[in-house]
Protein backbone atom coordinates (compact mmCIF):
# COMPACT_ATOMS: atom_id res chain seq x y z
CA UNK A 1 0.00 0.00 0.00
CA UNK A 2 1.10 3.59 -0.66
CA UNK A 3 0.69 4.55 3.01
CA UNK A 4 2.88 1.60 4.06
CA UNK A 5 5.65 2.56 1.62
CA UNK A 6 5.54 6.18 2.83
CA UNK A 7 5.72 5.06 6.44
CA UNK A 8 8.73 2.83 5.71
CA UNK A 9 10.47 5.72 3.98
CA UNK A 10 9.76 8.02 6.91
CA UNK A 11 11.01 5.52 9.48
CA UNK A 12 14.17 4.85 7.49
CA UNK A 13 14.89 8.56 7.15
CA UNK A 14 14.48 9.07 10.88
CA UNK A 15 16.72 6.11 11.68
CA UNK A 16 19.50 7.43 9.44
CA UNK A 17 19.24 10.88 11.00
CA UNK A 18 19.37 9.40 14.48
CA UNK A 19 22.49 7.37 13.69
CA UNK A 20 24.34 10.43 12.43
CA UNK A 21 23.15 12.99 14.93
CA UNK A 22 23.54 11.48 18.39
CA UNK A 23 25.56 13.31 21.00
CA UNK A 24 27.07 11.73 24.13
CA UNK A 25 26.58 13.31 27.53
CA UNK A 26 30.14 13.68 28.96
CA UNK A 27 28.89 13.06 32.51
CA UNK A 28 26.43 10.16 32.13
CA UNK A 29 27.70 8.68 28.86
CA UNK A 30 24.10 8.57 27.61
CA UNK A 31 23.50 9.11 23.91
CA UNK A 32 20.76 11.50 22.87
CA UNK A 33 19.60 13.44 19.84
CA UNK A 34 20.45 17.12 19.59
CA UNK A 35 17.55 19.57 19.19
CA UNK A 36 18.72 20.34 15.65
CA UNK A 37 18.64 16.64 14.80
CA UNK A 38 15.16 16.26 16.26
CA UNK A 39 13.93 19.15 14.11
CA UNK A 40 15.48 17.58 11.02
CA UNK A 41 13.95 14.22 11.90
CA UNK A 42 10.50 15.77 12.26
CA UNK A 43 10.90 17.38 8.86
CA UNK A 44 12.06 14.13 7.29
CA UNK A 45 9.28 12.05 8.81
CA UNK A 46 6.54 14.49 7.90
CA UNK A 47 7.93 15.07 4.43
CA UNK A 48 7.90 11.34 3.70
CA UNK A 49 4.76 10.28 5.49
CA UNK A 50 2.32 13.16 6.03
CA UNK A 51 2.16 14.91 2.71
CA UNK A 52 -1.61 14.56 2.40
CA UNK A 53 -3.98 16.63 4.48
CA UNK A 54 -6.53 14.93 6.68
CA UNK A 55 -9.70 14.70 4.59
CA UNK A 56 -7.96 15.68 1.34
CA UNK A 57 -6.94 19.08 0.01
CA UNK A 58 -9.81 19.57 -2.46
CA UNK A 59 -12.58 18.73 0.00
CA UNK A 60 -10.98 20.82 2.73
CA UNK A 61 -10.54 23.79 0.38
CA UNK A 62 -14.22 23.68 -0.60
CA UNK A 63 -15.24 23.53 3.07
CA UNK A 64 -13.01 26.44 4.04
CA UNK A 65 -13.99 28.62 1.09
CA UNK A 66 -17.62 27.73 1.81
CA UNK A 67 -17.10 29.02 5.35
CA UNK A 68 -16.07 32.38 3.95
CA UNK A 69 -12.29 31.97 4.24
CA UNK A 70 -10.52 32.89 1.00
CA UNK A 71 -7.65 31.08 -0.68
CA UNK A 72 -4.22 32.70 -1.13
CA UNK A 73 -3.14 33.75 -4.62
CA UNK A 74 -0.22 31.60 -5.78
CA UNK A 75 2.40 34.36 -5.89
CA UNK A 76 1.58 35.54 -2.36
CA UNK A 77 1.90 32.18 -0.58
CA UNK A 78 5.61 32.39 0.29
CA UNK A 79 5.40 35.83 1.90
CA UNK A 80 2.22 34.93 3.78
CA UNK A 81 3.82 31.84 5.30
CA UNK A 82 7.09 33.69 6.00
CA UNK A 83 5.24 36.25 8.11
CA UNK A 84 3.30 33.56 9.94
CA UNK A 85 6.47 31.55 10.64
CA UNK A 86 8.21 34.64 12.01
CA UNK A 87 5.32 35.39 14.37
CA UNK A 88 5.08 31.77 15.55
CA UNK A 89 8.80 31.70 16.32
CA UNK A 90 8.47 34.91 18.33
CA UNK A 91 5.45 33.65 20.27
CA UNK A 92 7.03 30.27 21.11
CA UNK A 93 10.52 31.58 21.92
CA UNK A 94 11.75 30.24 25.26
CA UNK A 95 9.40 27.24 25.19
CA UNK A 96 10.16 23.69 24.08
CA UNK A 97 7.96 24.08 21.00
CA UNK A 98 9.95 23.57 17.79
CA UNK A 99 8.98 25.42 14.60
CA UNK A 100 10.00 23.53 11.45
CA UNK A 101 9.61 25.02 7.96
CA UNK A 102 8.98 22.63 5.04
CA UNK A 103 8.67 24.58 1.80
CA UNK A 104 5.44 26.54 2.18
CA UNK A 105 4.27 24.43 5.15
CA UNK A 106 5.04 24.97 8.84
CA UNK A 107 5.11 22.28 11.52
CA UNK A 108 4.99 22.95 15.26
CA UNK A 109 6.30 20.11 17.42
CA UNK A 110 4.97 20.13 20.98
CA UNK A 111 6.53 17.50 23.28
CA UNK A 112 3.94 15.83 25.50
CA UNK A 113 6.12 16.54 28.54
CA UNK A 114 4.97 20.15 28.37
CA UNK A 115 1.47 19.51 27.02
CA UNK A 116 0.10 16.41 28.81
CA UNK A 117 0.70 14.34 31.91
CA UNK A 118 1.52 10.64 31.40
CA UNK A 119 -1.43 8.67 29.95
CA UNK A 120 -3.56 11.84 29.97
CA UNK A 121 -5.07 13.97 27.23
CA UNK A 122 -5.92 16.93 29.47
CA UNK A 123 -3.76 19.89 28.47
CA UNK A 124 -1.54 20.95 31.36
CA UNK A 125 -2.43 24.42 32.74
CA UNK A 126 1.14 25.71 32.42
CA UNK A 127 1.07 25.11 28.66
CA UNK A 128 -2.15 26.97 28.00
CA UNK A 129 -0.48 30.36 27.61
CA UNK A 130 1.74 28.99 24.83
CA UNK A 131 -1.28 27.49 23.09
CA UNK A 132 -3.11 30.80 23.53
CA UNK A 133 -0.25 32.57 21.70
CA UNK A 134 -0.20 29.95 18.94
CA UNK A 135 -3.98 30.18 18.56
CA UNK A 136 -3.80 33.95 18.25
CA UNK A 137 -1.38 33.67 15.34
CA UNK A 138 -3.37 30.91 13.64
CA UNK A 139 -6.56 32.95 13.96
CA UNK A 140 -4.86 36.01 12.47
CA UNK A 141 -3.45 34.02 9.54
CA UNK A 142 -6.68 32.26 8.70
CA UNK A 143 -5.91 31.26 5.09
CA UNK A 144 -4.37 27.96 6.17
CA UNK A 145 -5.36 24.37 6.84
CA UNK A 146 -4.42 23.14 10.30
CA UNK A 147 -3.82 19.43 10.91
CA UNK A 148 -3.16 18.31 14.49
CA UNK A 149 -1.31 14.98 14.79
CA UNK A 150 -0.99 12.98 18.00
CA UNK A 151 1.94 10.60 18.65
CA UNK A 152 2.98 8.28 21.48
CA UNK A 153 6.06 6.22 22.30
CA UNK A 154 6.06 2.43 21.84
CA UNK A 155 5.17 1.62 25.46
CA UNK A 156 1.90 -0.29 25.54
CA UNK A 157 0.03 -1.38 22.42
CA UNK A 158 -2.07 0.13 19.63
CA UNK A 159 -5.29 -0.50 21.54
CA UNK A 160 -4.05 2.07 24.08
CA UNK A 161 -1.69 4.27 22.06
CA UNK A 162 -3.85 5.03 19.03
CA UNK A 163 -6.89 6.28 21.02
CA UNK A 164 -4.58 8.23 23.35
CA UNK A 165 -2.87 9.94 20.42
CA UNK A 166 -6.23 10.70 18.81
CA UNK A 167 -7.60 12.17 22.04
CA UNK A 168 -4.51 14.35 22.48
CA UNK A 169 -4.81 15.65 18.93
CA UNK A 170 -8.49 16.43 19.47
CA UNK A 171 -7.77 18.12 22.80
CA UNK A 172 -5.32 20.51 21.16
CA UNK A 173 -7.64 21.09 18.18
CA UNK A 174 -10.59 21.81 20.48
CA UNK A 175 -8.47 24.21 22.53
CA UNK A 176 -7.40 26.10 19.40
CA UNK A 177 -11.04 26.31 18.27
CA UNK A 178 -12.07 27.64 21.68
CA UNK A 179 -9.52 30.43 21.18
CA UNK A 180 -10.88 31.64 17.86
CA UNK A 181 -9.47 29.24 15.24
CA UNK A 182 -12.31 28.30 12.87
CA UNK A 183 -13.23 24.61 13.20
CA UNK A 184 -13.61 24.31 9.42
CA UNK A 185 -9.83 24.72 9.10
CA UNK A 186 -8.86 22.02 11.57
CA UNK A 187 -8.37 18.27 11.09
CA UNK A 188 -7.00 15.70 13.54
CA UNK A 189 -5.34 12.31 13.36
CA UNK A 190 -3.69 9.99 15.88
CA UNK A 191 -0.75 7.85 14.78
CA UNK A 192 0.00 6.04 18.03
CA UNK A 193 3.65 4.95 18.07
CA UNK A 194 3.96 4.43 14.30
CA UNK A 195 5.97 7.60 13.53
CA UNK A 196 8.87 7.92 15.97
CA UNK A 197 11.42 10.72 15.66
CA UNK A 198 13.85 9.13 18.13
CA UNK A 199 14.74 5.70 19.50
CA UNK A 200 12.18 4.11 21.81
CA UNK A 201 15.02 2.26 23.56
CA UNK A 202 15.82 5.16 25.92
CA UNK A 203 13.80 7.36 28.27
CA UNK A 204 14.98 10.43 26.33
CA UNK A 205 13.87 8.94 23.01
CA UNK A 206 10.47 7.91 24.32
CA UNK A 207 9.98 11.40 25.72
CA UNK A 208 10.71 12.92 22.30
CA UNK A 209 8.28 10.53 20.59
CA UNK A 210 5.41 11.52 22.88
CA UNK A 211 4.31 14.69 21.13
CA UNK A 212 1.64 16.62 19.29
CA UNK A 213 2.40 18.25 15.93
CA UNK A 214 0.46 21.07 14.31
CA UNK A 215 0.90 21.17 10.54
CA UNK A 216 -0.01 24.48 8.90
CA UNK A 217 -0.61 24.43 5.13
CA UNK A 218 -1.59 27.40 2.94
CA UNK A 219 -5.05 27.31 1.36
CA UNK A 220 -4.64 27.71 -2.41
CA UNK A 221 -7.38 27.53 -5.01
CA UNK A 222 -7.46 23.97 -6.41
CA UNK A 223 -10.42 24.52 -8.73
CA UNK A 224 -10.11 24.65 -12.48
Amino acid sequence: MIFSRRLTTATTAVALLALGACTTDPVTGEQKLSKAAIGAAIGGALGAGSGALVGGRRNRTETIVGAGIGAIAGGAVGGYMDRQERELRERTAGTDVQVVRQGDDIVLNMPSGITFATNSYSIQPQFQKTLDDVARTLANYNQTFIDVYGHTDSTGNDAINVPLSENRARAVADYLSSRGVAQARVGTQGFGSSRPIASNDTDQGRQENRRVEIKIVPVTDTRG
